[in-house]
């Protein structure tokens, strides 16, 4: 809907590999599998990173701050913008959060997409 091709968007995990039982990652996984994230990043050089949920908000982010107050604001990783938005699934449960997760991707696409 913002005129990107999935060729144009590159997805990764904070982890290389699934937590058991889908936990939240622990911060000594994130910390043995950050190096490798920020090497995707400097590697794809990408304008900006999307951050869908809370909890790969806060795990990159190292914070505990709720999702409602991270949105509407760029952040920097590894020297690159930021922006956090609602989780795809969060979508799901909650169709309400299809309205502000929209208002974020135009957002994206007005300032990243020129």
């Amino acid at each position: 809907a913002i005129g990107l091709k999935r060729d144009d968007v590159y997805i990764c995990n904070v982890l290389k590999c699934r937590p058991p039982n889908n936990r939240d990652p622990l911060p000594e996984e994130v910390q043995q599998c950050e190096p490798y994230l920020i090497t995707q990043l400097h590697l794809i050089k990408p304008k900006l990173i999307v951050a869908l949920g809370r909890i790969s908000a806060c795990t990159i982010m190292r914070t505990k701050e709720s999702l409602k107050n991270m949105r509407n604001q760029i952040f920097k990783y590894a020297g690159i913008d930021l922006l956090v938005t609602y989780h795809p699934a969060a979508l799901l449960r909650n169709p309400n959060l299809k309205k502000p997760a929209w208002a974020d991707f135009q957002f994206i696409r007005d300032k990243y997409l020129q």
